[in-house]
């Protein structure tokens, strides 16, 4: 990496890790906790007054299930890069589909069979922007006083400054959906032309 690659790649670095702790919907001072840095380092970062050490972003990479090299910005472009997912404490299994943490980005998500769904899903709130469509089974999205059940093809978008919660509606098998997060609050953007057809002008 030159010189500019790198400095640019540590200016990306502190959106890099914001993007990553408010997509798990953890806080600075949970991480503080699990992690053992102080919440002061910790902001710091985040806002680019202080540059992180190779123990810290291993700590944090560990932290938020993400891979070290898409953490901080290195990975490679030789070609294309198979994810691997990342488990949760509620078993559920998340699958990265795009390189990058910072920015707009996509996930799929699995969450294992239940017989019948325990209590309302626990709700989280944190800055950003969700788009979310279910492909499989069955979704409890708890959406600030909302309960609402999705079902494959059904698509549900909201601002995560609301709160909200996924489980499985059950009974039944496992629920796969698409999750698409702008952290900052991107949209995605509709661009499907107004005629009808192919030759429509």
């Amino acid at each position: 990496m030159t010189d500019d690659g790198t400095a640019a790649a540590m200016a990306a670095m502190g959106p890099r890790l914001r993007a990553a702790r408010e997509h798990r919907g953890a806080t600075l001072s949970g991480v503080g906790r699990a992690t053992g840095i102080s919440l002061s380092t910790l902001s710091r970062i985040e806002t680019g007054r202080r540059r992180p050490t190779l123990e810290v972003l291993l700590r944090l990479a560990k932290e938020y299930g993400v891979p070290l090299d898409e953490l901080a910005g290195t990975e490679t472009e030789s070609g294309p890069r198979i994810s691997t997912s990342q488990r949760f404490g509620d078993d559920k299994a998340v699958l990265p589909l795009t390189p990058y943490v910072g920015g707009l980005h996509a996930h799929k998500h699995v969450l294992p069979p239940v017989g019948e769904p325990s209590g309302r899903p626990r709700q989280i709130s944190h800055d950003g922007y969700e788009w979310l469509c279910v492909l499989y089974g069955r979704l409890w999205l708890a959406l600030g006083e909302q309960d609402l059940i999705l079902t494959a093809g059904d698509v549900a978008e909201f601002d995560t400054r609301t709160a909200h919660g996924v489980a499985n509606a059950g009974p039944g098998g496992p629920v796969e959906y698409l999750v698409m997060f702008g952290p900052q609050g991107e949209r995605l953007r509709q661009r499907t032309p107004s005629g009808h057809g192919p030759g429509a002008r």
